[in-house]
């Protein structure tokens, strides 16, 4: 905004410089007395000012913007008419030494007297016309930013909607697991409870910025590999790694967790063995994380999870990383992997 106001001076600066200009233009060749430069200067200027601000302030928001070009255009052509006369009573009244010391047209140095006239009515149009110019870029401006608000409203209220979307899902996937555990090893069932408390702390306390520290996710990731463990058998085996240093990195939260869930969901298998492997590197600015796991599609009649993860995660990344990231998924040979790289 405050860009936008320094534009506004300097066209007004601009304007008035022209303006300013124009009597020096057409009393080019004249002496400029003092009489000749009140006559030939000051009260144009005075009248352009007029023009200009009447315009400005008033008739081209009540008529123009308001699609009442006619009224507009007859209302500028009286007021014009109007100081056009006016400036001639001054010079008849006031000024008449300047007449009767004006040479025949014949030895004037300047343009003939009525070309002079005609250049008058168009030099009386020019502060209309640059009025006209500047509030109209003035409004684009103004409705450019009121855009901009809009659309920046629209994503963080999409964005929002997204994350919600997300922690119901993901703690109703957490739930599914620990269900599992209940019959099967209620100790382990008690940690697991223990350790979501501490996952779901971060998704509601820790999560409600645009951005996050990536060492911070990567905790959040370790924490959550480690009690999707807890209900594994030895027929699974889960390989992990994360840079070891804190790469100084921030970014959006939770963009990788439904891949990591989606690796536990359809990469484990209770009879067949099984890999999931995770890894994640940084390399500049940029995150590249890829994960593979054996892929043991999910019978019809299992209506655990909502499906909704991987639709989140690429709506996400489309809305905070357009044109900044690459997402590629590929089930080869009964392997599922995911490619993604952030440029942040």
């Amino acid at each position: 905004m405050y860009k936008n106001k320094n534009i506004i001076i300097a066209q007004h600066l601009l304007i008035w410089l022209v303006l300013f200009s124009i009597p020096f233009a057409l009393s080019y060749g004249q002496n400029l007395e003092t009489g000749r430069l009140i006559a030939h200067f000051l009260i144009p200027v005075l009248f352009y000012a007029i023009i200009f601000y009447l315009n400005f302030f008033i008739l081209i928001d009540k008529f123009l913007f308001a699609k009442k070009t006619l009224i507009f255009v007859v209302l500028n052509i009286i007021i014009i008419g109007f100081f056009m006369l006016a400036k001639e009573f001054i010079e008849d009244n006031f000024f008449s030494m300047l007449i009767k010391n004006r040479p025949p047209e014949n030895e004037r140095v300047g343009p003939p007297f009525k070309l002079f006239i005609y250049i008058q009515m168009l030099t009386y149009a020019a502060p209309l016309l640059f009025s006209i110019a500047i509030k109209t870029t003035k409004r684009w401006v103004r409705t450019e930013a009121e855009r901009k608000e809009a659309d920046n409203f629209k994503l963080q209220t999409e964005l929002q909607h997204l994350r919600y979307q997300l922690q119901p899902h993901f703690f109703f996937n957490s739930l599914n697991n620990i269900y599992s555990l209940v019959d099967i090893s209620p100790d382990k069932a008690k940690s697991t409870i223990h350790s979501l408390g501490k996952l779901m702390r971060y998704l509601l306390y820790e999560t409600n910025t645009e951005m996050v520290p990536l060492s911070k996710e990567i905790e959040f990731m370790r924490k959550y590999i480690e009690l999707m463990k807890l209900r594994l058998t030895d027929k699974t085996t889960v390989e992990s790694s994360f840079p070891i240093s804190e790469p100084q990195i921030n970014i959006a939260p939770l963009l990788f967790i439904s891949l990591i869930e989606n690796a536990f969901k359809h990469g484990v298998s209770a009879n067949k063995e099984s890999v999931i492997s995770i890894d994640m590197i940084t390399q500049d600015s940029s995150v590249i994380f890829q994960i593979e796991n054996y892929n043991f599609p999910k019978e019809d009649t299992d209506k655990s999870g909502s499906g909704i993860g991987l639709p989140n995660l690429e709506k996400r990344l489309h809305l905070l990383y357009p044109n900044k990231h690459e997402f590629v998924q590929e089930i080869k040979d009964g392997i599922y992997s995911v490619y993604l790289k952030i440029i942040t």
